[in-house]
């Protein structure tokens, strides 16, 4: 959306709505980072990527597509005639020691985050 094409007021509230939930994307990034699961192995990532969801109120969720996989579908105020957009996001980690020295580090051994889909599942949950 370029700045023509948005009020200032709409841009200020957006702003405000971003600041809001930045420091929420923030821990569950950093929580997704400290319990990271291979693939197909993510139970636990997509028990809270559902639970999110559900929250959220979501008109359908479902798990374990394709095996680990989670679904939500918000249906649109004019049911099949409205416009349809998908958001998607790997959840997977990697085979990886993670060497890093934060307070958010890997607690599972031999296990990573190192690909970036722990922030990419966070900010698809905010």
């Amino acid at each position: 959306m370029s700045d023509q094409n948005c009020d200032s007021s709409a841009r200020e509230i957006i702003w405000r709505l971003v600041k809001e939930e930045a420091s929420n994307t923030v821990m569950t990034r950093r929580s997704l980072h400290e319990y990271p699961e291979l693939a197909y192995e993510e139970k636990k990532t997509a028990l809270l990527v559902a639970s999110r969801l559900r929250e959220y109120g979501l008109d359908e969720v479902t798990t374990e597509v394709g095996h680990t996989g989670v679904v939500g579908v918000l249906k649109g105020r004019n049911g099949a005639s409205s416009p349809c957009i998908m958001l998607r996001a790997d959840m997977d980690a990697l085979p990886i020691q993670e060497l890093n020295n934060v307070s958010y580090r890997s607690k599972v051994d031999g296990k990573m985050h190192a690909c970036g889909h722990d922030g990419h599942t966070a900010m698809l949950l905010s």
